[in-house]
């Protein structure tokens, strides 16, 4: 079933405002990627073990990137989960039900996604202070500032973000979009795998900063895949 709100004045889907979705989508990743890497740019202390092996790579993270890469997240993040709204009228074209879930996923990314990124900031400036004032305790007393604050949030946003995932590529495997089935590949999870393999280069900073930033990775695949292959698209 078509949604009214989504068709233009001939029955049709607006492709020029869902592309433009698609193209201010990937402006987007591309500012959330750059707050996940100025964050995770380091190399971790192989000297070490444990926790304190897997922290060391942020003790050099000034408190100056720390700040840039909240605010530029807080940005990114929430404009890049806005443009997901131009699949949301792709489904809704075809399918009302997925539609309603796949908007309720990104509703809640939206309030609760930005809200982690800025809590993964504030967990590595408790490290940086921690370690300022006393090392040997930083690791422990962040690991419990991470369990009180970023923890929570982090447990309520992945269920809404697992559900827009599973919405968008269960609309493409069921001919709910008018794309074709195989570009569900172009996910929001699509940038897991890719960081996988880049992380096996090794202990490097571009490695730790780019696997940093997984989901704007992934939202960076989908927005410039779906926004290539509109052509292939029934609309």
């Amino acid at each position: 079933m078509k949604s009214y709100n989504d068709l233009g004045i001939d029955g049709k889907l607006d492709k020029e405002r869902i592309a433009h979705l698609f193209k201010l989508g990937i402006v987007a990743s591309l500012l959330a990627l750059s707050a996940d890497m100025i964050l995770g740019w380091g190399i971790a202390d192989e000297t070490l073990t444990g926790l304190d092996q897997y922290f060391s790579r942020y003790l050099t993270v000034s408190d100056a990137r720390i700040v840039w890469s909240a605010v530029l997240g807080m940005i990114g993040i929430t404009v890049e989960t806005l443009c997901y709204f131009g699949l949301h009228r792709l489904i809704a074209s075809r399918s009302e039900k997925l539609a309603h879930a796949y908007r309720a996923g990104l509703i809640g990314m939206i309030a609760f996604g930005p809200f982690t990124h800025v809590m993964c900031c504030a967990s590595i400036y408790h490290l940086n202070a921690l370690n300022r004032i006393d090392p040997a305790c930083a690791a422990d007393g962040t690991v419990k500032f991470i369990l009180c604050f970023l923890l929570p949030v982090t447990v309520i946003f992945f269920p809404f973000f697992i559900t827009a995932a599973v919405i968008q590529f269960k609309a493409f495997i069921k001919n709910e979009t008018p794309y074709p089935k195989w570009c569900c590949i172009f996910s929001i999870l699509s940038g897991l795998p890719v960081v996988l393999l880049i992380k096996l280069i090794g202990n490097y900073p571009v490695v730790y900063a780019i696997s940093t930033g997984w989901i704007s990775i992934g939202s960076l695949i989908a927005f410039s895949g779906l926004l290539i292959n509109m052509k292939k698209a029934d609309m």
